[in-house]
């Protein structure tokens, strides 16, 4: 009761500047990611935008599984569901293959819905099974996603995959065309890590908004204890559907930002390894936590970039067909003992060990 009733004019002066200082934080790190394409390489440009395309996804399979404990292992379904549906909205066909022409915007938009229909038309089945069951039932939407990739040749170029349509918005085309910004020349991958930025913070914005209100407390009800949850009035089945649809819209946002940068999509990518790694992804950042989806997501998603580009300097690890460990290979080693670290001596993943830190960091005064 005394903890309630505390007078904040009675409180440490440190628990008092804590808020301010989380701003300060926020703020300073913001102006660093705005600042960052005047000073970065396209390597590394790239490398935070395959980050941020993780990320948007990671919260997606977060919410699904880590808030509301559905196992899924078709993911990467919905990634190319967005990546190749925002292909074919946004393409004028010149290239003999399907497109609708219409504004990029709009098909970044209209691929997300679709995602989410997709998602949708899954959900009766989502909404009744659980655990393995469900995590079986959607590896099966990989193997028909892989079987219509390569075989619509008119819609998705088969094995070759298609060129990805830049995006255009308010007069900016975001391609490799040069613009000078402050004498700094701004090709693709500066254009779209202002659009990517844009996305993930929408993206984490909402599904914090999510987690924090009703439908996340029902969502941790149905994951804790799904019996309980029903006996209290929460519509288990149709908040499983629900939330399948949501983050069935969140991958096919990540798949559309992922398409942008790579600027060609291929059938290959869109695997069960790629729903594997985003499994990784928020189990190694923190199941249930929005941040703990970024974490994990920009740990999986850049290791093997860097080992790619430092290859020559690490040991045992080179480039691939010379004798040593591949770097994607060598990446999916180390991820997967990240995985089990967590698993075994972390359950709640890195952004629990932040938190931990911070909280045995304080002074006994500050202990509330």
């Amino acid at each position: 009761m005394s903890d309630v009733l505390a007078d904040p004019a009675t409180e440490p002066r440190s628990a008092l500047r804590r808020p301010h200082a989380r701003t300060y934080t926020a703020a300073a790190g913001a102006l660093l990611l705005l600042a960052l394409p005047f000073y970065l390489d396209r390597f590394w440009l790239q490398a935070g935008l395959f980050a941020m395309a993780a990320a948007i996804g990671a919260i997606g399979i977060n919410l699904l599984t880590g808030a509301t404990g559905q196992l899924s292992m078709g993911h990467a379904f919905f990634l190319a569901v967005g990546a190749y549906g925002y292909c074919v909205f946004a393409a004028d066909g010149d290239d003999g293959l399907t497109g609708l022409g219409l504004p990029t915007w709009l098909a970044v938009v209209l691929a997300t819905l679709v995602a989410g229909a997709a998602g949708g038309l899954f959900s009766p089945i989502a909404g009744r099974l659980r655990g393995p069951y469900l995590g079986i039932a959607t590896i099966a939407l990989i193997f028909i996603g892989q079987h219509v990739l390569f075989n619509a040749r008119d819609l998705t170029g088969g094995f070759n995959g298609r060129d990805v349509p830049p995006l255009s918005l308010f007069g900016l085309t975001f391609d490799d065309r040069e613009l000078l910004v402050a004498d700094v020349p701004f090709g693709s991958a500066e254009k779209l890590w202002y659009a990517g930025l844009v996305l993930l913070l929408g993206g984490a914005l909402f599904a914090r908004g999510v987690l924090r209100g009703r439908p996340g407390r029902a969502m941790n009800a149905v994951r804790d204890h799904r019996i309980a949850a029903g006996v209290i009035g929460v519509p288990v089945a149709r908040y499983r559907a629900a939330v399948f649809v949501l983050s069935s819209m969140y991958a096919g946002l990540a798949g559309v930002l992922l398409a942008l940068v790579f600027q060609r999509t291929v059938p290959d990518y869109y695997g069960i390894t790629l729903s594997l790694e985003y499994l990784a992804m928020i189990v190694i950042g923190g199941l249930g936590s929005v941040s703990g989806a970024v974490v994990g997501a920009a740990f999986v998603s850049l290791l093997p970039q860097l080992l790619t580009r430092y290859s020559d300097a690490l040991p045992l690890v080179s480039a691939p067909g010379t004798g040593g460990i591949a770097p994607g290979e060598a990446s999916r080693y180390l991820y997967g003992a990240a995985v089990v670290a967590v698993v075994l001596f972390l359950p709640g993943g890195l952004v629990r060990l932040a938190a931990a830190r911070r909280r045995f960091g304080r002074n006994p005064g500050e202990e509330r």
